[in-house]
């Protein structure tokens, strides 16, 4: 009951908390690692497309743009995605992207959360509930994860390929909650984040393999 409470209360002080700041995708400011980056249009707006460097072999890996400036550690992370799934993509892909966070100043350390749009409708349920997914880099993939805690990093919630999908990242000390499309209810809550940094770090739009990723709409809410 003690700890329903606490989160609820760190949910309404994060709720109504307007201080966030819109992050203008200016090219001095995207600093790409791993990855490919592009402006595109979509339906008229404006978006940066990002495609993981296809040298880099391994999952869940800093393959990333880098928002340069960003001193991030508590605090609220929104943004909208879209994702595709490149020509010949693997049939491992499943159209990952979202959010690095706490990414240090040589990327070797840093926390992550993303979708799996293709696994929102699958017709296997084990897929369905891994349609949500967190990881911290370098020592708990998901595959760590999912060894150690089954089930207890990923989730479901309904997501398609090719549709903008809202995210909204509450970020307190060691917990982390993931809300999709303004939903009221978390898609995905994590307690114990496996990398609590002493300072602030850089925050990253992140895609894995296969993904062609669309990123919009990007606002940060700086806490203490």
């Amino acid at each position: 009951m003690f700890k329903k409470i606490c989160l609820l209360i760190l949910i309404c002080v994060y709720s109504f908390n307007t201080n966030a700041q819109a992050i203008q995708f200016k090219p001095t400011i995207l600093n790409p690692v791993n990855v490919y980056i592009d402006s595109s249009q979509i339906n008229g707006k404006k978006v940066i497309k990002v495609i993981k460097d296809s040298n880099i072999k391994d999952v869940d890996e800093p393959t990333y743009v880098k928002i340069n400036g960003i001193d991030f550690k508590n605090g609220i992370i929104k943004v909208k995605v879209l994702s595709k799934l490149v020509k010949n993509a693997p049939d491992s892909a499943r159209g990952f992207i979202g959010i690095a966070f706490h990414i240090n100043e040589d990327n070797s350390k840093f926390n992550g959360i993303y979708i799996r749009p293709t696994n929102g409708r699958a017709l296997q349920q084990i897929r369905r509930n891994r349609s949500t997914q967190y990881f911290s880099y370098p020592d708990y993939k998901y595959n760590v994860l999912r060894t150690i805690a089954p089930g207890a990093y990923e989730s479901y919630s309904d997501m398609e390929l090719n549709k903008w999908i809202a995210l909204k990242i509450i970020v307190k000390d060691a917990q982390a909650i993931l809300y999709l499309n303004d939903n009221t209810q978390p898609s995905l809550i994590v307690n114990d984040l496996k990398y609590v940094p002493n300072k602030p770090g850089s925050i990253g739009l992140f895609v894995d393999i296969g993904t062609e990723g669309y990123f919009s709409d990007l606002e940060i809410d700086f806490q203490k």
